[in-house]
């Protein structure tokens, strides 16, 4: 596509250079860009992409987008926002994929990666080849793709989409995390559906107050447009949650409800919860029917009610969806369970918010036979205020609790560990053991439990690294508490 074309669309510029030029590809870091790419620089929090333009003419980059002035042999495209006019470029360049997808959006505190991947699963199953992005990978078919981010930026999002509908994808299924819709990552995306799980405190290291929060989180739902298509758009909303009569509020579109506690259009009954599974009666406004889940919770039921309500909103019969939940074992690092045959429970979660803490521990304490320990840190340069919190909801449903690192990045971990102890009375602080070393950590949890114990190691789930002082370093949950099972074996 030719400069002059791409960048049509922009209401405000100043071109310097020939913008005949032709423009193979748009790149955000300088590190990779390739020649005919356009490079744009981005002002980030702690990198200013305006520092690295020499380097990407050098590399090959055949214009820039900046929002100062810069004496190149490249014509210069300057912007007053190039944030702004990135997303307005990556929807031109990759020629609006959003239009030809069916794009459903799934915002919340917790939930947003098992919810994603039960519609996905649901979608697919029905014959309407689906791709999903989200905290763990971007998927589409049978082969999966690394993210940088639980919501891309707006390039490699139209891109990711782009790739989604050459392959054949009818839906695409996106986690929209509040950092990426307040940063306008989102921007150019045509939302069919938005779904929202529910809200909880969390990265008010960001957003500074819970009313901030609410608010990015309310941008997918605002941002839905203001037309009825001859397939209409919906919001998707928990009726437990206070935070949905906001929602309900912003959005132009209708709005389908789900719960357990109050009236909604979806709704749970008879929740039986066991060590195997969760089972319960689904109502809907299509008729009702028995769902037995593999996956243990009630905040798994929660997750399957929103799924449901958006799959009965796209036609998929009841049976189907039954059939499509019940079959779905689990998601990588949701209530992950590590077997090596020992005989009590090891759990892998990425609970690292105290609500999404306490209903993992509450749902474990409902099976539990023995004692449960619970392995948990807090993640370094981020929300402190949620820290004494944790820590309080750990002691309160956990028999032993072990504090540990998690990521503690440019923090020192025993300061963490210090700012959680606070949440603690005298009586939890004797019931607590600290071992600073995540592994160590692991490995003493296990090493402690018993025949019909519980070990909940909390916090990084999925996540194959531990970030300590600005090195990642290969670190996985699972890997380490299946290390520390195989070592207790062989020392039996």
């Amino acid at each position: 596509m030719r400069l002059k074309d791409l960048v049509r669309p922009l209401l405000l510029k100043e071109i310097t250079g020939d913008a005949r030029v032709e423009i193979r590809g748009l790149e955000t870091d300088s590190r990779r860009v390739r020649p005919g790419d356009l490079f744009i620089a981005l002002r980030g929090f702690t990198v200013d992409g305006h520092r690295y333009l020499a380097e990407a003419v050098q590399r090959g980059a055949a214009a820039v987008l900046v929002e100062e002035t810069a004496d190149l042999p490249v014509p210069v495209i300057r912007v007053p926002d190039t944030r702004r006019a990135m997303a307005v470029l990556a929807a031109n360049f990759y020629r609006h994929p959003t239009r030809e997808l069916k794009l459903i959006g799934v915002t919340g505190t917790n939930g947003k990666t098992t919810t994603a991947h039960l519609i996905q699963t649901i979608l697919n199953d029905r014959g309407t080849p689906a791709g999903l992005i989200g905290t763990i990978h971007m998927r589409i078919g049978d082969r999966s793709y690394p993210v940088r981010n639980t919501t891309p930026d707006a390039v490699d999002l139209q891109r990711s989409f782009r790739m989604m509908c050459e392959e054949g994808c009818r839906y695409a299924v996106i986690e929209a995390s509040s950092h990426a819709l307040d940063l306008g990552r989102t921007r150019g995306c045509e939302f069919h559906a938005a779904v929202f799980t529910n809200l909880t405190q969390d990265h008010l290291d960001y957003h500074e107050t819970m009313d901030k929060y609410r608010e990015a989180k309310g941008l997918l739902f605002s941002q839905m447009g203001n037309r009825f298509a001859d397939e209409p758009g919906y919001a998707v909303l928990n009726a437990d949650d206070e935070a949905s009569a906001y929602f309900a509020r912003i959005t132009p579109q209708q709005v389908i409800t789900y719960g357990i506690e109050k009236a909604a259009d979806v709704r749970a009954e008879n929740i039986q919860i066991r060590s195997e599974g969760t089972s319960f009666t689904l109502h809907s406004f299509r008729g009702s029917i028995d769902i037995h889940l593999q996956l243990i919770g009630k905040f798994s039921v929660y997750n399957a009610l929103a799924a449901a309500t958006v799959a009965l909103a796209e036609g998929v019969s009841l049976e189907a969806v039954k059939g499509s939940l019940e079959a779905v074992s689990g998601v990588a690092g949701r209530f992950e369970k590590v077997n090596e045959g020992q005989p009590f429970t090891v759990l892998v979660d990425y609970a690292h918010t105290p609500d999404s803490l306490q209903n993992v521990l509450v749902t474990i304490r409902q099976f539990a036979r023995g004692s449960v320990y619970c392995v948990v840190g807090c993640g370094g340069d981020r929300d402190r205020g949620k820290r004494p919190q944790m820590a309080r909801i750990a002691a309160e449903h956990s028999d032993v609790v072990v504090f540990t690192s998690d990521n503690p990045r440019s923090e020192d971990p025993e300061a963490i560990i210090a700012d959680m102890m606070e949440g603690l009375d005298d009586q939890d602080r004797e019931r607590a053991v600290t071992v600073v070393d995540r592994r160590e950590a692991i490995r003493y949890a296990v090493d402690q439990a018993g025949p019909g114990d519980v070990v909940l190691i909390a916090g990084k789930g999925h996540e194959t690294y531990q970030e300590i002082k600005g090195v990642r370093y290969d670190f996985d949950d699972r890997e380490v508490a299946r290390q520390a099972l195989r070592a207790r074996a062989r020392q039996k």
